[in-house]
């Protein structure tokens, strides 16, 4: 056979499988996908949930309990500083829900939410490395310049309760970072980058081999709210409304008090 035929026919196939992509890729045929349709039978309505850095832990377990309760949904998670949540849903991200670690950031969003509700409340500690190596006892010992003491943004909720509770104490901190969210503060404990930092006692509590958790009394300490809701923007309304329902019933609030959130 001539190069010049076995050319032809080899620049022919490629033609044809080139016809031939857009078609298979029209006709579903072989994509066992299940498509979003709202739940009905042999659907998976998938919802996003944007939620508080603070929720990481509990709500990955929470998650998995809903699931396994409601086969016909899948919750994807993306977790945050409440401000960043707050920017994604001004910018319009997909979503069907929002959990933030304050009233006043869900406060902000009322054109674009649901009514929310209340779900837990959390309190301050001082983490320190494990040990407390630096002895740090109260939230006076964090104005030591000597100490090495992270807080997160004062933009972030527990940025914002942490300057409450210094404020209060007529006490001036000079953080060498101030990160954009409660677990970033938790890690620069972790690693050693800091002597000190103040998060939520829930946070503390998921690294109990690499922290100590200092108890800041509650005359001194602030309460955290989360509130929970709807976005109007979700393509799920009922499916998103169910999920944040459920964060209120007896199943889910013991897995917030397990991981030590307090009754709302």
């Amino acid at each position: 056979m001539s190069p010049f035929r076995t050319g032809r026919r080899a620049a022919a196939a490629i033609v044809t499988a080139a016809l031939l992509v857009p078609l298979a890729a029209c006709s579903g045929g072989g994509d066992d996908t299940k498509k979003d349709n709202g739940g009905g039978s042999g659907s998976t309505t998938k919802l996003t949930v944007l939620a508080a850095a603070s929720l990481t832990d509990v709500f990955q377990k929470a998650g998995a309990v809903y699931e396994k309760e409601h086969p016909g949904t899948k919750v994807a998670f993306s977790f945050a500083g409440s401000q960043e949540l707050a920017a994604q849903v001004k910018q319009g991200a997909p979503a069907d829900a929002l959990v933030t670690a304050d009233t006043k950031t869900m406060d902000g969003l009322k054109a674009d939410t649901g009514a929310p509700t209340i779900i837990a409340k959390n309190r301050l500690v001082i983490a320190t490395g494990k040990g407390n190596p630096k002895k740090v006892g109260a939230l006076k010992d964090l104005a030591d310049s000597k100490l090495k003491v992270v807080l997160a943004a004062p933009e972030v909720p527990v940025g914002r309760y942490s300057k409450k509770v210094l404020d209060a104490q007529k006490l001036t901190v000079k953080p060498v970072s101030q990160e954009p969210n409660v677990r970033a503060v938790l890690s620069k404990v972790e690693l050693g980058e800091a002597d000190a930092g103040i998060v939520y006692k829930t946070d503390a509590a998921t690294a109990p081999t690499k922290v100590d958790a200092v108890d800041i009394p509650d005359a001194q300490n602030a309460v955290a709210s989360y509130p929970a809701a709807t976005l109007k923007s979700s393509q799920h309304a009922a499916a998103a409304a169910a999920f944040v329902k459920w964060l209120s019933t007896p199943e889910a609030q013991k897995l917030l008090q397990d991981a030590g959130f307090q009754k709302p």
